[in-house]
């Protein structure tokens, strides 16, 4: 089976935080649990690298925006790469190949009738001598009374117009805006509602709570046709005679990202693109909740305007991660960054706190404090406690050898179920459940190990020590695989200590031979450095 993963592409104006992090943290275990499983798996993502907030900002810094786009970028796959996620690619939406391939979208779009010009009314600052894009113009939400940017109001992800706003004012100069006219392409989103009713219906069991409310919300209040041209200096150019002067609207190159970064893969590798964009693919969306319409609603009806008969079919849609109760604002400086965390952390922490704790059905608040505990309750205490004396007693009793043994049938069906429920979980997209069925197998065999006393055993019936330790030992590798899409750096340390080299979603059987050099896999942190 072909599966297809989408992560979301961060936006390249400002460094990662952690809400970034626990978002897409999911796709990365996606990926390797399915690959595991010997399936054919394609993971792509990338930068965001166009819009207003690029194009302001360099301005004021008197640089061209590739500048910026160019240090975030290089950011973003550092800390990526530091932290293991495991993109087949990683690019960015300013590159030619991206650009090329959207405006051919847009241009067949546009041929097909599902793009058409409105003249519109548009919020201009007279100030800024310029028609302000919607995310530059702020006001109070119309539908929930909160402050909003003219795109989207990110108390009650309401899709906005930023005529709609009340109190309207400009972002970047705070001039109270007027009104003027101009014209625009739009796409007629609503010319897909019935379609998207009925492809709602039918994936929604498998999406998370929070993307069918906002799809079945969006579509019940009847879905409005959107302009994807907007007046901007730093875009893809519109393909379009006549409006030449204009770019593409954002939320339209991103979120075509998916396929062009497929389509790039696919000619670098040389491979069929298609063969991911078809009937049989299984797809994976992971993104944050402020992201949930553009990929339930909005990426599925562009696909169906140019003729692709599968649409996203699973939805990973995070809740907000937040510090003290408070959503994460890279604008406001409200934040844990990304880079500053994995100076200060190795990657498997983040990973387990991120996940552990993650915002997967409600808000999550992240504190120093819970990572710490996280860590030396459970991975120090519990995890890395099992491995480190039963690997330590074999050392000491029996001079690291592993010799071969048969392993009881209950155990045997005891590991097999774990990794039953765990792929079903991972699948679901249920990650704290999957980590949660895999450290009870962690606590049973400390039970087990405890419970036999090999301490005691060794001078009784050394043969019968042995068949303990290395039950606990087939326990330990099973459960370091089982580990493995969660926590890739502790286990790729333990497979090398134990010499385990096959790579499956089963049980792996105890290798012959003589272990390495035993080592921590996790330290117990200092709680005052919380």
């Amino acid at each position: 089976m072909n599966i297809l993963i989408g992560g979301a592409w961060p936006y390249a104006n400002g460094s990662l935080h952690i809400g970034h992090l626990a978002a897409l943290l999911p796709g990365d275990v996606l990926a390797r649990y399915y690959r595991k499983k010997g399936e054919q798996v394609l993971y792509v993502s990338g930068s965001d690298c166009h819009g207003t907030p690029i194009s302001v900002r360099a301005r004021l810094e008197g640089v061209e925006p590739t500048v910026i786009t160019n240090q975030y970028h290089e950011e973003f796959q550092t800390c990526f790469n530091k932290l293991g996620f495991s993109y087949d690619i990683y690019t960015r939406t300013d590159e030619e190949f991206h650009k090329e391939e959207v405006q051919g979208i847009i241009k067949k779009l546009y041929e097909a009738g599902y793009i058409y010009e409105k003249q519109i009314e548009q919020v201009y600052c007279e100030r800024c001598e310029q028609f302000l894009p919607d995310r530059f113009v702020e006001g109070i939400c119309p539908i929930c009374g909160k402050v909003a940017r003219g795109d989207q109001c990110d108390h009650c992800q309401s899709l906005l117009d930023p005529l709609e706003l009340q109190e309207k004012r400009c972002k970047t100069c705070g001039h109270i805006p007027t009104v003027r006219e101009t014209k625009q392409l739009y796409f007629a989103l609503s010319t897909f509602e019935e379609k998207l009713r009925t492809y709602v219906e039918h994936h929604k069991e498998n999406w998370r709570t929070n993307a069918v409310h906002v799809a079945d919300r969006y579509i019940n209040e009847g879905l409005q046709d959107r302009a994807i041209t907007r007046d901007l200096p730093w875009g893809i150019e519109v393909p379009i005679p006549g409006y030449e002067d204009k770019k593409i609207y954002v939320w339209v190159d991103a979120v075509l990202g998916y396929l062009t970064a497929s389509k790039k893969w696919a000619q670098e590798k040389e491979q069929d693109y298609r063969d991911f964009w078809n009937a049989s693919t299984l797809s994976y969306y992971i993104h944050g909740k402020d992201n949930i319409p553009f990929h339930n609603i909005i990426l599925p009806a562009l696909l169906s305007g140019i003729g692709f008969k599968t649409l996203p079919k699973r939805i990973i849609s995070s809740e907000y991660m937040t510090i003290e109760g408070k959503k994460l604002s890279t604008s406001n400086n409200w934040a844990i960054w990304a880079k500053d965390l994995i100076g200060q952390y190795e990657p498997d922490v983040i990973r387990y706190s991120l996940l552990a704790n993650g915002p997967e059905k409600r808000d999550a608040d992240f504190s120093y404090r819970e990572l710490i505990t996280l860590n030396n309750a459970d991975l120090v205490g519990a995890y890395g406690n099992l491995v480190n004396r039963t690997l330590a007693f074999l050392v000491k009793s029996y001079k690291g050898e592993l010799q071969s043994c048969v392993v009881e049938e209950a155990l045997e069906r005891k590991i097999q179920g774990v990794y039953e429920k765990t792929g079903g979980y991972i699948e679901n997209g249920e990650f704290k459940k999957a980590l949660k069925e895999i450290f009870e197998l962690i606590r049973w065999t400390n039970k087990y190990f405890d419970e036999n006393r090999p301490w005691v055993m060794i001078k009784e019936d050394s043969n019968k020590c042995y068949e303990t330790l290395y039950h606990c030992i087939y326990s330990i590798i099973n459960i370091g695989n089982l580990l493995e899409p969660f926590l890739p750096f502790s286990s790729e340390r333990l497979r090398k200590i134990v010499g385990v080299k096959e790579i499956s979603w089963k049980p792996l059987s105890v290798p012959v031979g003589k272990i390495g050099a035993v080592d921590l896999l996790f330290k117990r942190l200092d709680k005052s450095e919380s």
